[in-house]
């Protein structure tokens, strides 16, 4: 297993019991205890978790979700491979719309080259969307979540109701077929259903962790969406039921179902 392979399952055991221990993750990964110690290190430096005697503590509150410096390094192959097939759903000409988070920014890079025209709904689509200085770029209305980068508010609900995009690209913090799909900040959950009411068709990016995760504001239930794309660590029960459901559902690696 590869250094990044083992950092997302640490911090796929954080987010699920909130402590890891270095012998557990040494003995789980074959690895030995100074190449966890290491690993812990690095993920302490980039501030998403605590190093205490004999392993590490997340970093994240009760009740919160976790840091973007933290969910930049979660799943990040998955989200590259997610980010580049969402991008062929789309044709060149299309108005699209891009929400926030890191697998959004990722769908955005993957936009940038292309004859597009785009709302980004976080700084870093913008920034990733200005390099590529191929697509149209159109900017929100709304104020900037300073620790997320997303834009939100009440300018952005009101500008998109005078607009329509034929795809939006929606991002969650949780996808769960009983809780639908939802968000932590209340802003942001504000925002993406203003997307998706601006919306010709709605695709819904998230890696299969997400599917077993569930945050505080519902945005709109998990078979109101038009399309999922997700990598092969989605769960095939709940893939089974989107498709059942007449959801679209598009695996990364560029196999997809009906």
């Amino acid at each position: 297993m590869t250094g990044l392979s083992r950092h997302d399952a640490i911090l796929e055991a954080l987010y699920t019991s909130g402590r890891v221990s270095v012998a557990d993750v040494a003995s789980e990964f074959s690895v030995s205890e100074v190449t966890v110690r290491r690993d812990l290190d690095h993920l302490a430096r980039a501030g998403v978790l605590r190093r205490v005697r004999g392993g590490a503590v997340s970093a994240r509150l009760r009740g919160e979700g976790l840091p973007y410096s933290m969910r930049r390094l979660e799943a990040s192959d998955a989200k590259e491979r997610i980010a580049e097939a969402a991008a062929q759903l789309v044709v060149d000409g299309e108005a699209v719309c891009v929400d926030s988070g890191t697998t959004g920014a990722a769908v955005a890079q993957q936009l940038a080259s292309r004859r597009l025209t785009v709302m980004p709904f976080s700084v870093q689509a913008l920034e990733a969307l200005t390099r590529g200085a191929v697509a149209r770029v159109i900017l929100p209305s709304g104020s900037v979540h300073p620790e997320e980068g997303s834009i939100v508010g009440p300018l952005v609900e009101q500008s998109l109701r005078d607009l329509r995009f034929d795809t939006v690209f929606l991002s969650c913090c949780g996808a769960a077929l009983d809780a639908g799909v939802t968000a932590y900040d209340l802003d942001d959950a504000a925002a993406k259903r203003a997307m998706i009411g601006a919306g010709r068709r709605v695709v819904l990016v998230a890696e299969g962790a997400k599917f077993a995760r569930s945050a505080m504001s519902v945005v709109c239930a998990l078979t109101d969406v038009d399309v999922v794309v997700t990598d092969e660590s989605a769960p095939a029960e709940v893939l089974d039921e989107l498709r059942a459901a007449g959801v679209e559902v598009v695996i990364a690696s560029g196999a997809s179902g009906e």
